[in-house]
């Protein structure tokens, strides 16, 4: 972790202190600047854990990444800083599937002159941290609602339309074997959404843009729209414009891409 470089990637130029605004800054400025997304998946790259290889892709190699990439970046990052950082073992969907769940997604819990949660992993969640206390909180436009439910587990609720609606946690520490083998099985199994769809999400404080196979999305306080990308130039144009990311193999990702697309949507009647 070279800290500088990393404040840099994320556009921070604040006090580097563990304290409450920093924490805010930061956790906001990786939301804004940092792509969630899963082309090395698509691609059939391993994505694992390591913090070395998680630093080299975001920062250096200016790529995106999802949950345990992105939260395993802010982790490194804040504890460079001096701030006492926690990884649990979040459950998304938790709330329908059940505990088969837990470990599907990383979250990070911050200890300050409170605990807050600190969640960079959706795509399109929360854009600061918040504290760990039931309640709402309005960023933005947006409003996330965090509840304590079953067995010590808090459930935190996702802003309306934000997709996933919800993930569970508690507040022990994770299972770090546990986290590595949901890691591994989404990245592997072929009923995983990660392994069928390819996903581009970036937040913007009011907003978000979101790729998913051929479909950019761009949602903002005017409403949503929606465009079909036609073509593998068109799909290499838009992760640069829309996401900053280069240097992917596009010739690979686009077949996969039609092929999705034309099993969810149908294959269009030839002109």
């Amino acid at each position: 972790m070279r800290l500088q470089d990393y404040l840099e990637r994320i556009g921070y130029a604040g006090p580097v202190e563990p304290t409450l605004a920093c924490l805010r800054d930061v956790h906001r400025g990786h939301a804004l600047s940092i792509p969630y997304e899963n082309l090395d998946v698509q691609l059939g790259v391993p994505v694992g854990l390591d913090p070395d290889a998680i630093y080299d892709k975001l920062v250096v190699r200016r790529r995106g990444g999802w949950c345990y990439e992105m939260n395993g970046l802010l982790q490194q990052a804040l504890q460079a800083i001096g701030f006492d950082v926690r990884r649990v073992a979040g459950g998304v969907h938790r709330h329908e599937t059940g505990d088969a769940a837990v470990g599907n997604h990383l979250v990070l819990l911050v200890d300050l002159d409170r605990t807050y949660i600190a969640d960079l992993g959706l795509g399109d969640g929360l854009r600061e941290p918040v504290p760990l206390a039931e309640g709402t909180y309005r960023q933005g436009p947006f409003t996330f609602r965090l509840e304590h439910v079953d067995d010590g587990y808090w459930r935190v609720w996702n802003r309306e339309g934000g997709d996933p609606e919800a993930f569970d946690f508690r507040e022990d520490r994770a299972d770090e074997n546990l986290l590595a083998r949901q890691c591994h099985r989404l990245q592997t199994s072929p009923e995983s959404g990660f392994v069928l769809n390819l996903a581009c999400q970036r937040m913007a404080l009011d907003g978000v843009t979101i790729l998913q196979g051929r479909v950019l999305t761009r949602v903002t306080p005017d409403g949503r729209t929606k465009q079909l990308l036609d073509s593998a130039d068109e799909l290499e144009a838009t992760l640069a414009r829309e996401f900053g990311i280069a240097g992917v193999d596009v010739a690979v990702l686009w077949p996969k891409v039609v092929a999705r697309h034309d099993a969810l949507f149908g294959t269009p009647d030839p002109a």
